[in-house]
């Protein structure tokens, strides 16, 4: 899995190391505005988070203009968690607010300006380099594991003789997100049989996944079992859901921390499309 891609959690929130690593940059920026602002009896800091805010609501507003017809009312449209954002979008918006800002308070000019090169500096040094790491995309690991009637299987091995892009989502019965993108992952399943589907649970017994599959009313194929976490940890997925999506060779093209949505798994599809 991508070093960019994986996942950990701080307290309560999860994320990925990518969005770890934008929220260390922005507070860097925060505190390079401060110190630079303070020499010259100005302050940045509204600015700053005014653009963040900005970035924000500018990406998701542009997801959810792409892809309003897959959101079925306004507050699914609200509902950041499913993470819908395009972030070329976001960044446009945030740096046109900031040009503005640029041009409207002279005595803002130098502070605001150091505070954004700075935190775009600690973006670049931090992330550009984990993207120079990741240069060679990662393939399906080979991890055993087996089917609900234990039976070996293995990732690389269904990739192989299948020829078809691989969607891998961990999972686990006892986590809610998990248990509420089910019926969506079902029908997509279903919709998409030029895709192959797996889903790996994490650490629990056939007995019990089946009776919840039962209980759910859930028709899934490739219900593997990963006893011993063991996916999970190569992957450096440390929180579920997670679900990854490989191309037919085998490669990491992208990973979802989190959640899914209709309108964020349909993206994902579109790039695994034949």
């Amino acid at each position: 899995m991508s070093l960019l891609h994986q996942s950990f959690a701080i307290g309560p929130i999860g994320l990925s190391v990518e969005r770890w690593l934008l929220i260390l940059a922005v507070v860097i920026a925060l505190l390079a505005g401060a110190l630079m602002g303070a020499r010259r009896r100005v302050s940045v800091s509204d600015s700053l988070i005014t653009a963040v805010l900005i970035g924000i609501i500018g990406a998701r507003l542009a997801f959810v203009a792409q892809y309003h017809q897959r959101y079925d009312s306004l507050l699914a449209m609200l509902d950041i968690r499913d993470g819908g954002f395009i972030p070329l979008a976001g960044a446009t918006a945030a740096a046109l607010y900031l040009l503005w800002r640029l041009w409207r308070s002279p005595k803002q000019r130098v502070p605001l300006a150091g505070a954004v090169a700075v935190g775009a500096i600690c973006w670049g040094l931090t992330a550009g380099s984990l993207m120079l790491i990741d240069h060679q995309t990662g393939t399906l690991p080979d991890v055993p594991m087996a089917t609900l009637d234990n039976t070996p299987v293995n990732l690389a091995e269904l990739s192989q003789q299948s020829g078809q892009p691989v969607i891998v989502n961990l999972w686990a019965t006892w986590c809610p997100p998990c248990r509420r993108e089910m019926p969506l992952l079902e029908s997509a399943q279903r919709d998409n049989s030029d895709i192959a589907f797996v889903f790996a649970n994490q650490g629990e017994d056939s007995v019990h996944i089946k009776r919840f599959l039962q209980n759910q009313s859930l028709d899934l194929n490739n219900v593997w079992l990963d006893a011993n976490l063991a996916l999970g940890q190569q992957l450096g997925a440390q929180i579920m859901p997670t679900t990854l999506f490989y191309d037919a060779g085998g490669r990491l093209i992208d990973s979802h921390i989190g959640e899914l949505s209709e309108a964020t798994l349909a993206p994902y599809l579109e790039r695994l499309a034949p």
